[in-house]
Formats: C-alpha cells, structure tokens, sequence
C-alpha cells in the first residue's frame, strides 16, 4: 500500500477512535470537537449506563463487539487467516460491573493500537487491505450507533 493511502487509513481510524486531529478544526466525518470518536463518547460512561438496554442490546455490548471485530482483524493481520469467531457470542454482554467494563474499554483501546501499528508493519495485498478498511467501516458504523444509544442512556 502506498505512504499516502497508508496514511489516509490511521487518519480515518484515530478520528473513528479518537476524534478529529484538530479538534474545532473540522473533521472527516465525526463532530469537529474534541472526544468526539468512540473513546471520548465512552469516556466517563458508568457501567449502569453500560448496562442499560437500549433495543435489546447494551453500550457494553456494542463496545465489546467492536473490540471482537479489531481482534479478529488484528489475528488476520498477523496470521493471514481468519480466526474461528462466533459472532453471536460477541453480542451476550447484557450487565457489568465498573471492572468488566473497564476491561471491556482497556480492551479496545489495545485492539486499537495493535491495529494501527499493524497497519506500518504488514506487507499489503487484496485481503489485509480489505480487512483493514473493513474494521475502519466497521468501526464507524458502531460510532454512529453509540451515539444515538446515547440519546436514550443519558437522559
């Protein structure tokens, strides 16, 4: 993959992840202020909130998903395969406590970063190229469906 298009694809992730750049200087695609990507919408959520159903399904839920998801790309990344993932079972979290939901952040965060230095160290083709723009898509789908939870768990 060329530097530029390389480049492109962490800018893409970190504001997915960690809100634009320059915060108040506009954005790609999130809003332009600052802890506007999934880390700063979660920041100082409670695990109640976590917890809460919205539609059958928890911020806990979506977030552990989320890491699943970076997880499975993070092992083709590294082995060139799909691993064995049951898909269903990335959806049963329903409640936590304050330390499985910490685990549960903790847990992204360090899918994350594996994802983004994965990105300078694999040797590109077809398949990781896919995969990797997969979980940026992916990603942002989630960011967008946190957000509107939110409307409903912070009232």
């Amino acid at each position: 993959m060329n530097e530029t298009l390389r480049n492109s694809v962490k800018t893409m992730l970190r504001e997915t992840f960690e809100g634009p750049l320059v915060p108040g200087k506009g954005s790609w695609f999130t809003n332009s202020e600052s802890n506007s990507g999934i880390f700063g919408v979660l920041e100082g959520m409670s695990y109640d909130q976590a917890s809460m159903s919205v539609h059958g399904t928890t911020l806990a839920a979506h977030t552990d998903h989320i890491r699943y998801h970076m997880w499975g790309t993070n092992e083709i990344l590294k082995k060139g395969k799909q691993p064995e993932m049951d898909w269903g079972k990335s959806w049963d979290i329903h409640s936590v406590d304050a330390q499985q939901w910490n685990r549960i952040q903790e847990g992204l965060r360090n899918e994350y970063f594996t994802l983004l230095e994965s990105i300078d160290a694999i040797e590109w083709n077809e398949l990781l190229a896919n995969e990797v723009l997969s979980s940026l898509a992916h990603s942002a789908y989630h960011l967008g469906a946190i957000r509107q939870m939110l409307k409903v768990v912070k009232v």
